[in-house]
């Protein structure tokens, strides 16, 4: 199996505007040296681990530790940790795994310091889950799959997802936050009134004109997601767009738990978070699936990853200090829907997570169309999603001061 190597920055091509002419780029490395000279703050440890039993084997697992937004450059690194839930056959969370993270890397722009790295996250994450769902369903495979990825970058955690493989976030305090959104019909009214009105039907299973029985699925297909990567045998409505959110921890840090449904239909976020508290990384996620087949059998693949994200010097595990009540102001500090606030290398206030961005739109050119550095190649148009060159004729004109995204006429 191959390991993806995210190493590798995308190169912007050879034509620059006139003001890049004019005026010298800074190199990336001395931005970020620069940026850790002048803010000497203390990087948060990561503590993780990772359980799972297999049912179909159609679960897949990404824990990458070593990742680096300048090659050679230690100082610049981030951590990715995803899950996969397949369906249908194997391929899609396969080819998932070991795409995705290369295809996210790829959409990110070379010339950005770090700040401006985690500014162009977001959208460089939702490229990524088209460009890797474009790929596999040229396979012509039907299988499909979930996919929940996370990137931790010192306090700073942004994550996205399709499907239902959920990701939250137990803080210090004990209060327990979603850091997804699950795309299951049954549950997720926005989602089928979008598959409604984009032609698809909502519905239960119907045998032979008997009662209707199981959960709501989209039809044709079946399928009780509205958001994956892959089937391809199932109309647009479904889509690779992922939900993102992106929150800084304060230094207290906290505990991500991202796990595939085999644990979320059998614990709920509370239940989960509590079942493992005060356990190292490893014994929790390996606490979590006993108490998933504890309370519900083998039914499917259950597959958990367990981050402690702690302050250099903590090495005990999280135990709450106190009940939590759940007080959204006092645990979170809103930003704007769909914006990013301003980003630093320090943690949030003290018991506060700052939530920095937050966007679930279904539509590609509401989360690609304004927000990312033009791309171009030997003068050019390059789609940010597959990295292909677009006819002007197409793309229309450039403007070099401007901050667009360009995407071809097909993904639009």
């Amino acid at each position: 199996m191959s390991v993806p190597e995210v190493s590798r920055m995308q190169m912007m091509g050879d034509s620059e505007p006139e003001e890049a002419k004019r005026s010298p780029l800074t190199p990336l490395a001395t931005l970020i040296s620069r940026e850790l000279r002048n803010d000497r703050v203390e990087k948060p440890s990561l503590r993780y681990g990772h359980a799972s039993q297999a049912k179909k084997g159609e679960d897949y697992f990404l824990i990458r530790t070593d990742c680096q937004i300048i090659p050679g450059f230690p100082k610049s690194d981030f951590a990715v940790f995803a899950v996969f839930d397949g369906h249908e056959g194997n391929a899609a969370a396969l080819f998932a795994k070991e795409n995705l993270l290369n295809h996210i890397v790829s959409a990110m722009p070379r010339c950005a310091d770090r700040k401006e790295w985690s500014r162009n996250l977001p959208q460089a994450l939702v490229a990524g889950f088209v460009k890797t769902d474009k790929d596999f369903r040229s396979r012509g495979d039907n299988s499909g799959t979930t996919a929940t990825l996370v990137i931790i970058d010192g306090w700073t955690v942004t994550v996205a997802s399709v499907g239902d493989s959920r990701c939250i976030l137990d803080l210090h305090d004990g209060a327990v936050s979603l850091l997804t959104v699950d795309h299951r019909l049954e549950e997720n009214a926005e989602e089928r009134e979008r598959v409604t009105a984009s032609g698809g039907k909502v519905g239960r299973l119907n045998v032979g004109g008997g009662p209707e029985v199981g959960p709501l699925r989209c039809w044709p297909g079946g399928l009780c997601l509205s958001r994956s990567i892959g089937d391809t045998d199932i109309g647009e409505f479904i889509v690779p767009i992922p939900f993102v959110k992106q929150v800084k921890l304060s230094n207290a840090g906290g505990r991500l738990i991202i796990a595939s449904d085999g644990i979320w239909d059998a614990l709920s976020s509370e239940a989960a978070a509590k079942s493992c508290r005060g356990l190292p990384a490893e014994l929790a996620a390996r606490q979590l699936v006993k108490e998933a087949l504890k309370s519900r059998g083998l039914k499917d693949d259950t597959t958990c990853i367990v981050v402690d994200i702690i302050p250099d010097h903590s090495h005990p595990p999280m135990v709450p200090q106190r009940k939590a009540r759940n007080l959204w102001s006092r645990i979170f500090r809103k930003k704007s829907h769909g914006s990013v606030s301003e980003l630093s290398n320090k943690p949030s206030s003290d018991g506060v997570v700052e939530e920095l961005f937050e966007e679930g739109s279904a539509i590609l050119v509401e989360r690609l169309g304004t927000n990312m550095p033009m791309s171009t190649r030997s003068g050019r148009l390059v789609c940010v999603v597959c990295q292909g060159d677009i006819p002007r004729s197409e793309g229309g004109k450039v403007f070099p001061s401007r901050l667009t995204s360009w995407i071809c006429k097909g993904l639009k």
